[in-house]
């Protein structure tokens, strides 16, 4: 592509307007974003299973197991296609995944070496020892805890959008067209939505529809990262179809794809509400209400 098409490109009269479907709602998340943080967050639900037989430390070793296996997944996508692979909204979500087991992971094993303390004093010294110690604590993993559970609601809705837009949009009009099924890369589409529901099924983590803003910002990086490439010459071709500007129907392409950023998020909400709502009929006397 020469210069001269280069500029006629981003001077389509549809350039602008999708412009304005992507910038409107990431302006929107930003100024809601604040709310996720200002709700009360109780740090034992870091940690602590919804299961009253379930131990805190096997929390800790399948969160440990699910980095270990999508870290071992993303390694071989990079053997086989190199940097190239983070050119995709998949390998972006699937990283973050892995952000938020590599979280889960610290905080379950500060929280279960929190829970191994036990106040051994018996003079009021101790107690107030202890006391300012558990202060200490709540201050150090407030922030780390704040930051796991953004990436958490974060993570909801994106592994859905990957999944759904991969195995209901792609594999059925693109296979054997663009690109081969391969157990790798079904693996990277489904298992990343397998192992963020079995930590939802475990954990006591909120999911809130005010984290939905960070799920949006996600996104709205991903599409800004791919227009940036894309002016600055980098790169010609689009990862998917549906972030081609060059076509009318690209306007009703991006607000398709925001509609369906929605469907996405309330889908994973309630997958949690089914858990809230259908796990304590079924298991009164093992299931922990939380949040």
């Amino acid at each position: 592509m020469s210069i001269w098409d280069d500029a006629q490109y981003w001077v389509q009269w549809q350039v602008p307007v999708c412009a304005f479907i992507v910038a409107a709602p990431a302006v929107l998340a930003l100024r809601f974003a604040k709310k996720l943080k200002a709700q009360p967050l109780n740090y034992a639900d870091l940690w602590t299973p919804c299961w009253k037989n379930f131990s805190p430390v096997w929390l800790l070793y399948y969160r440990a197991f699910a980095f270990v296996c999508l870290g071992w997944m993303l390694y071989e996508m990079f053997v086989f296609a190199g940097a190239f692979c983070f050119y995709f909204y998949t390998q972006w979500t699937f990283a973050l995944v892995m952000v938020y087991f590599a979280l889960g992971t610290i905080v379950s094993a500060y929280g279960c070496r929190l829970s191994s303390k036990k106040p051994h004093s018996k003079n009021g010294d101790g107690a107030q020892s202890v006391q300012r110690e558990l202060e200490e604590i709540r201050q150090k993993v407030g922030l780390w805890g704040y930051l796991m559970l953004i990436t958490y609601q974060t993570c909801a809705g994106a592994v859905m959008l990957t999944d759904v837009v991969f195995w209901c949009i792609l594999v059925p009009f693109l296979l054997g067209d663009q690109f081969n099924l391969t157990p790798l890369i079904a693996g990277i589409h489904s298992l990343n939505a397998v192992f963020l529901i079995l930590d939802t099924a475990l954990n006591r983590l909120p999911l809130l529809w005010s984290g939905f803003a960070y799920f949006v910002l996600w996104s709205c990086l991903y599409v800004t990262f791919q227009w940036v490439i894309h002016a600055c010459g980098f790169h010609t071709q689009w990862p998917y179809p549906f972030l081609e500007l060059n076509t009318p129907w690209a306007p009703i392409w991006y607000f398709s794809l925001a509609l369906v950023h929605v469907l996405c998020y309330w889908i994973y909400v309630q997958i949690e509400k089914m858990k809230i709502s259908v796990l304590p009929g079924l298991f009164p006397q093992a299931f922990v209400k939380s949040f």
